[in-house]
């Protein structure tokens, strides 16, 4: 699985960025006090999500989904129910109706099909192998045939739903594919314990990387690649070991890490192009290594290909774009993150903060926002009143004029009575 990171984008703008120049000096000097230095906020922004995972010790399940007319069928809900521990994972069939679920643990699953709400298929018992599995496939056109002989009396027994056998049981087709999938187990098993010396480098990569010694780290890293290159997980650890070394330099020597850890991750994106996490990681490793134009192409692409987790890859992508000073671009971004997740409290509270470098002054020397800018601050406040950035909203909102409530009702809360007086804290 997976796993957040952060402080990719240390070199962000200075402060001052943020303000106009023509701002007077008293003023400038209070907002200056007012904000948290722009370096350290973006230092969080980003959403890394590196692959922590050990060789071999993942699996990718994939599938296909073929309705009663025989064509694919387009955002069906897979179910994936770890049985031998608790745990659950859903996915949906893209327009070619094929799911895919990237970086499962290793385990025992059963696997159902969900169309309109209602269960149509599950696969019981599957222990899919280490990195990817062949393809399975729900038809609905032979599951209704199956249970159309059953209702005939010429088949089994019906079981649980449209065609299904009964709970813990497998069809003869299932059956086949549980028998081929054990099989490429032992093989893979044994190709892994023969080839013991790729391991053992991977292990010792591993076991660097975690105890902090990059350059011990990549010399295995690279020896398990040269000796397996097609393990994309191999190729994704090494570049994120060079990325961690590159940060622990400066100058030439800081650069050559970053371009070798993006040629790595390059690699990984080569063997396991649909992974959408590995574009996202790649594009952060390229934004280090100022390569702004393909880190923001590939977050594009991580956000087309897994819309569920989009709203994370278009705030990195403002991220970026703030990094490169194109702050329309970033406000477009940030606002996109929250179209696709309304509940992304920190895409706001970016927003606003992209917003505050069109601040003008009136005639009166007033701070003038753009419109958007109280809304998002506050929309960031209403999502977390109790947030990390919670006070920094609060003084930015007051420096505007804006009133600040000091209260907020969170999504799903019930609404406050009409005759209750709101608790609200009026600037002067």
């Amino acid at each position: 699985m997976s796993r957040a990171r952060s402080g990719l984008f240390d070199d962000a703008l200075p402060c001052s960025m943020l303000y106009k120049e023509s701002l007077p000096t008293k003023s400038l000097e209070v907002t200056r006090r007012m904000f948290v230095p722009f370096r350290k906020l973006l230092a969080m922004a980003p959403l890394l999500l590196f692959a922590a995972v050990g060789f071999a010790q993942t699996s990718n399940i994939q599938g296909d989904v073929i309705g009663l007319d025989g064509k694919p069928v387009q955002g069906a809900v897979v179910k994936i129910d770890r049985t031998d521990i608790k745990q659950n994972f859903t996915v949906k069939t893209d327009k070619k109706g094929h799911f895919l679920y990237a970086n499962l643990p290793t385990g025992v699953y059963s696997i159902t099909l969900v169309v309109d709400g209602k269960d149509l298929g599950t696969m019981a018992g599957l222990r899919p192998r280490p990195g990817d599995n062949d393809p399975l496939v729900f038809d609905l056109a032979k599951a209704a045939a199956r249970a159309a002989t059953t209702a005939a009396g010429t088949g089994p027994p019906p079981g649980q739903g449209q065609g299904q056998p009964k709970t813990g049981e497998l069809t003869k087709d299932q059956k086949e594919q549980q028998a081929k999938i054990e099989a490429d187990n032992k093989a893979r098993e044994a190709a892994i314990a023969k080839d013991k010396s790729v391991n053992d480098a991977f292990n010792a990569g591993m076991e660097a990387k975690n105890a902090k010694n990059y350059p011990v780290a990549i010399e295995n890293l690279a020896k398990a690649a040269a000796l397996a290159p097609t393990q994309h997980v191999v190729w994704a650890q090494l570049g994120e070991s060079y990325i961690s070394l590159g940060d622990t330099k400066s100058g030439a020597e800081q650069q050559e890490a970053f371009d070798k850890g993006i040629d790595a991750y390059a690699k990984a994106v080569e063997i396991k192009a649909d992974d959408p996490n590995y574009h996202n990681n790649y594009a952060l490793a390229l934004a280090k290594g100022k390569k702004l134009d393909q880190a923001q192409a590939e977050l594009a692409k991580a956000a087309q290909m897994d819309p569920a987790q989009a709203g994370k890859y278009f705030y990195n992508l403002g991220a970026v774009y703030v990094n490169t000073q194109q702050n329309d671009a970033a406000e477009a971004a940030f606002k996109k993150a929250t179209e696709v997740d309304p509940n992304y409290a920190d895409a706001y509270y970016q927003e606003g903060l992209v917003l505050m470098n069109k601040v003008t002054l009136d005639k009166n020397g007033k701070m003038q926002a753009p419109a958007g800018t109280v809304e998002a601050l506050q929309k960031y406040l209403a999502l977390k009143p109790d947030g990390a950035n919670a006070e920094g909203a609060k003084a930015i909102l007051e420096q505007l004029g804006s009133t600040v409530a000091t209260s907020f009702e969170r999504p799903g809360d019930k609404k406050q009575p009409a005759n209750q007086k709101s608790n609200q804290k009026k600037s002067k």
